[in-house]
This record gives structure tokens, sequence and C-alpha cells, in this order.
């Protein structure tokens, strides 16, 4: 019924309709057809998509002065409304018409008037949906009254614990509070439901960061009793599961790990082509459609990896031992069987249901050894040690074509933090990287592109991984970089994956190449879920998905539940194909949604502690790099991967100008510039702990 009304509304867009009028125009004059009219109507009007006049006549919002969209609150406390709708200008709203409306929170607003200054000003209406709940901060004394210092900084009201609503907190304790009433006379008022601990105690800042950003550490009771009583794995093979127990098959992860949610294996034939088996845990037949484990797996969506913990999307039972594929253990599998030819270039491959039974834990760490003929490592591995090099060359041949085909390879630092007893970052280091990780990036790769091919030409409902083309101003921005550097684009119309791949070879080793590196990468889309399959643009990929981490990625999950109806089970009925034509894109927007916010969440954290470990060095020295230039100042980047803001109050040699085009600043008198990628000596000066900043002065 809303896809009807929004239909016939759409038509007619200068027309408003009544209740009566629409329901003979959609020829809904029964009782029930009317009574679901008017529910739909009402549902709309919830959601903003329709607007009722004082005479009670319902119009669609794009076709009125009303807009939506996400509110972005300003230091100084007016307010952007970020429209919803596409090509559409920000909305300027001013602090006196923001009503009781929040940073982010996705408001109604009215566009009022067109003042000088702005193209757009306009009133918020109402609230639609919220975007803070809860508050995390510190508790305070002011006179008679309980306070909160919100950890928030674009939160400038202030914030009152009601009354009898402390919860045993006191003064100086971090705790999260929900709200009870949203910024009425400019006072939020809360109730305190959670005491984290004192401000300055141990683990207490991290689990701050963890709770401000709505994720939860603990799995509610039903979902542990539910993983706890899951059976061990049946050791007789069943349900079409094919024995591939006696394959020569090993993980590779890092140090720490402790999910193996994938194993692989390779063969070389005597034609120079290989057969590459890369098995996944089967997830899916533990977390099944509606349980209490898949609906928790669903709100989390992803595992949230910090510098001190990992906080998984699926309870222990499951992520460490039952979906883990541990050594010397019969394991339920999806297998992804590949014959590869010389050149790289898939020719068959085979999905299946598997069993297996991995014959080694590796590390990166020791398959690199080995790969450099350390022959103690090679010794204490010596039953699964041959494959190795066969793995290195198949790696190198796939990366070979992936590059041929114009997949970009960029340079990007990762940050290996080491904290002491007591949780304080003691060490900064960049990670190192090497043929290993290379080796199951490659396999990963050409796995996730073949599982997503063979769903594609079934022309079925998917979950894509997708990275749309980078959007034509950022595009231009590089380019005008590229060549005031001296390194001009040549491309007749739209920039390809060739152009820019040649431009990363052609600065490499030279000193813009950290510069135009973060500038192109800058400049790429976000890579998202979806139900389209839109190609992968960084990786030249045409069809692309995540198959590869169902204990650590809800897509994953559902790629194999997707997998298992489709091919396992043979399971294409109509009935089928529309249950989930209807909900694969709320999988996608939901898992792109959680996404972001983990990613949020481990930069934060991470920050952080870079932070903590910079304070050590108040008052030292470093060599960097500009790695991004704003019109407040340069940031810039060390060799530990730590970055901090020179303000530009403190270039005090000259007045500067910001270059929007070119991303510099430019010195009035002297012409000085600063730009990304020059080389600088900084002192750092200062640092905010909590919120992640450094302070440099460059000298």
């Amino acid at each position: 019924m809303k896809t009807r009304i929004v239909d016939h509304l759409s038509k007619q867009p200068k027309k408003k309709f009544t209740a009566r009028v629409l329901a003979d125009a959609l020829d809904a004059t029964s009782s029930e057809a009317y009574k679901a009219l008017v529910k739909a109507l009402v549902d709309l009007e919830d959601d903003a998509r329709v607007i009722l006049d004082d005479k009670h006549r319902y119009q669609l919002i794009e076709h009125t002065s009303f807009r939506t969209g996400e509110l972005d609150v300003k230091d100084k406390g007016f307010a952007f409304l970020r429209v919803d709708v596409l090509d559409e200008d920000d909305i300027y709203i001013p602090k006196t018409k923001l009503k009781d409306a929040m940073h982010k929170d996705r408001v109604l607003v009215q566009v009022e008037s067109t003042p000088g200054g702005y193209k757009k000003e306009g009133a918020v209406k109402r609230v639609i949906d919220r975007h803070l709940t809860h508050l995390i901060g510190t508790v305070v004394k002011h006179k008679d009254r309980f306070e909160l210092i919100s950890d928030e900084k674009k939160i400038k009201q202030r914030i009152l614990i009601n009354d009898h609503a402390l919860g045993g907190a006191k003064p100086n304790d971090k705790v999260q509070a929900i709200i009870t009433s949203y910024a009425h006379q400019g006072i939020i008022k809360v109730d305190v439901m959670r005491i984290i601990g004192p401000k300055h105690a141990q683990g207490v800042d991290i689990f701050s960061k963890i709770l401000a950003h709505d994720i939860d550490p603990d799995f509610p009771a039903t979902v542990l009793d539910e993983a706890d009583a899951m059976p061990e794995v049946d050791k007789n093979v069943a349900g079409g599961r094919v024995d591939m127990r006696e394959r020569v098959l090993v993980t590779i992860d890092g140090e720490t790990a402790k999910d193996f949610d994938d194993a692989v294996d390779v063969k070389k034939h005597h034609d120079g082509s290989y057969t590459l088996g890369v098995h996944i845990a089967d997830v899916s037949h533990y977390v099944t459609p509606g349980s209490e484990l898949d609906n928790e797996a669903f709100r989390r969506a992803t595992s949230v990896y910090l510098v001190d913990r990992v906080i998984p999307m699926l309870p222990e039972r499951l992520s460490n031992n039952l979906c883990s594929l541990m050594p010397g253990v019969d394991r339920y599998a999806v297998s992804c069987i590949m014959h590869i030819d010389k050149t790289g270039k898939v020719t068959d491959h085979k999905i299946m249901p598997t069993m297996i039974r991995s014959k080694a834990r590796m590390t990166y760490t020791n398959v690199n050894r080995i790969l450099h003929g350390d022959l103690g490592v090679t010794k204490r591995f010596d039953h699964v040690a041959a494959m190795f090099p066969v793995m290195r060359e198949l790696a190198r041949v796939l990366e070979k074509n992936r590059t041929r085909r114009g997949s970009l390879h960029f340079e990007t630092e990762e940050a290996v933090v080491t904290l002491d007893s007591e949780g304080r970052a003691i060490a900064v280091n960049p990670a190192t990287r090497g043929v290993a990780e290379g080796i199951i990036e490659e396999f990963m790769l050409i796995a996730n592109q073949t599982v997503a091919e063979h769903i594609h030409w079934m022309e079925l409902p998917f979950i894509y991984r997708v990275h749309e083309k980078p959007t034509e101003e950022k595009t231009h921005r590089l380019l005008s970089m590229a060549q005031a550097l001296g390194f001009p684009v040549r491309a007749k119309n739209q920039i390809g994956h060739k152009e820019l791949q040649k431009l990363l070879q052609k600065v490499e080793n030279t000193a813009s190449e950290k510069g135009i590196n973060l500038m192109m990468l800058r400049s790429m889309q976000k890579a998202i879920y979806s139900q389209h399959n839109l190609g992968h643009f960084g990786l030249a990929f045409t069809h692309y998905t995540h198959f590869t981490s169902p204990i650590r990625r809800y897509p994953d999950l559902i790629v194999h539940r997707l997998l298992r109806t489709y091919l396992f089970d043979g399971d294409v009925s109509e009935k089928t194909v529309r249950r989930y034509d209807q909900r694969l894109p709320d999988v996608a927007r939901h898992t792109s949604e959680r996404e972001r916010g983990a990613i949020d969440l481990e930069r934060d954290v991470l920050d952080m502690k870079k932070a903590e470990y910079m304070d050590r060095h108040v008052g030292e020295t470093f060599e960097g790099v500009i790695s991004s230039v704003t019109p407040f100042g340069v940031y810039v980047g060390l060799k530990n991967t730590c970055e901090g803001l020179v303000h530009i109050s403190e270039l005090d040699d000259d007045y500067y100008e910001f270059d929007e085009k070119m991303l510099t600043l430019i010195g009035a008198r002297k012409k000085r510039v600063y730009r990304i990628g020059d080389k600088v000596k900084v002192k750092v000066t200062g640092t905010n702990i909590f919120d992640g900043e450094i302070d440099f002065n460059i000298i």
C-alpha cells in the first residue's frame, strides 16, 4: 500500500490529496482497505515520506518546502542539514531554530528563506530519529546539583543528572547515562545507568569509547545459552558434505589470532596450472535464520579489533571453538576449489559443503621464515613446508594478473601499539608486512571474486562488496595536485584504473609518493555492501563479495547462507527469491553502517593510545611528512604512524592562506608553501589523550 500511495502522489506533484480522495483513486474504499491505507499514510508521515497540511491533505515531501536529513551541529551552536535528496545543497539552521535536535539526529526541516551568505536556511520541525539515546561522560558536582560532562564535544548544553538517578556514582566517575529529556530550554536531563569506573582507572578509557559507539562487549544470556547448547562436530560425514580431511591444508594467521576462519591448500600441475583450495568455516551450519545467535550477529554485524581486546560478533563457543579451523580436529567448511591457469585466470571451480581437518596452525611469521630459508622452522613444519613456495609462486601470478587488469596497490601504514601491564601505551611502530600476508590476501581475493561471479550469472539475490568510481570533483583535485607536483596524467574523458596505476608507478620512490598515495586514497569512494553488483573499482573486479570471514562479518555469513540455499539445497523458488529480494537491501545498509561504526571505534582507540604514547615525548623533535592540509593548519605523520596537528596560529612567520583547489597553505609575503607529502621537522608541544589529539610545532 505504501508503494501505491507514493507512486500515485509522485505522478501529480502539485496536487494535495485527502485520505478519502486517495482511497477513491487507489480503489481502497472497503472498510479493511481504507484502514490499511490510513495506517500506511500514518507510517509514511512518521517516516517523513509525506507531509500532512492543516487541511488534512497529503503530499510527498520532495514536492514541498520540507526536507529531511542528518543534522551536523557546529562548535558555535548553529548547524547544517545534510539533505537526504541527492544533489541538493546543505541547509543552514540557526542555533535558535534547532528546537531540541542534537548532532547527527535525523530531522524534518522546513526551508524558510534564502538570506545572504547561505543558499538555504531552515528550521527544525521535529526529530525523526535520535542519534543519541545515551551519553558517556564524567560526573561532577556543581553547587547542589550533580551534572555530567559529556565525552561528546558536539554537546554544548548543560547536562543535569535527575534527582535520585546517580545509581551510586561519585564525582569523577565515568558513567553511561540514558537521556530522559532532550535539550529542553538548553538543558539535557539524564539518569545514570552504568558506572564504568573512576575516570583514570585502568581500562576505563577504552571501555568508555566502546559504549560511546553503541557497541556492547557482553552477549545476552539467551545468546550464550544457545551457543553453549550447540553439539560438537559429528565425525560422520553427512548432509551432502565432501570429505576433505585427508587434504594437506593449513591455516595462516597472525600470532594472536584465535578465530581461524580460513584454511588453504595448493597443488601445481605439470602444465604450469594450479589447484587452489580456499576452505571457509561453515558458520551458517550453526547460526540459522531467526535464531538468537542470528539476531545478535545481525545487530553487531562485525567483530571489532582494539589494541587490547577483540569484541567478537559471535560468542567464543563458536568463534574460538566450533567454527574455528583448529589443527587436528574435524570442522565443517564451505570450500571453493579453483583451477587456475599459469596466467592467473580461474578456468574451473567448485563450491561445496565439506568436512576438513587442518594439518597445521601456521603464523605469518613462521611462513615468512620458511620462505626465507629458516631451516629450524622448516624442519618443525616439514609435513607442510613444501607447499609454501608453491603458494608464493601462485600468489605472484594472481597479483600480476590483478595488476594487469588495473587493480590499484596503495601503500598504507598500519600501527602496532604495545601496552604495559596497566594498559598504557609504551611503544608505537608500523606493522610489518611479509610475503605470507600477501599470499593469504591474494587467495582470499580470488575466492571472493569467484563466488561473486558464480552467483551473479545465476541472476539471484546476493550481497556484493562494491566500490564505485571516484567522483569527478575528487578526481579533478587529485589530477590538479599531481600536475602541480610534476606528474601530469593524460586522460581523455573520465580517468580509469590504468591512468591511476601509472601515476602510482611514476611517483614510486619520489618525494611526492606519500602525498599522491594519500590524496588518491582520499579521492576514492568508501567500499560498502550492496544487493546490486556495481563492481569494485579499486580492485578492478567486475564481481566481488565477502565470503571468507563469516566468523567476524555478517555479510559473509549471509553469503554462506545464500550458497547453502541456492547451491547445496537447490532452493531457487519464487518465494525464496522474493524473500531475499526484500531482506538483502536492509542487510546491506545495516552492515555497511555497523562496519563504519566499528572502523571509527578502532580508529578512536588507536588514536587515543598513540596520543598517550606521544605524551611521554612532549618537548622532543621528530621528522615527519605532511599528511593533510586544512584551512586551520597541517597534519604531520611520523615514521611511527602517529599524526599530529600544527595549528595555523603556530605558523607565525607569515600570514598563510588556504588554496582549496591545490590543498596547500601559501604564505602571503614569503610565498612559502606547505603541501601534502612535504618533509618537515616537528616538536611535540602537547596532547589531549582521551580525544586522541597530538599538537606539533614546525621547527
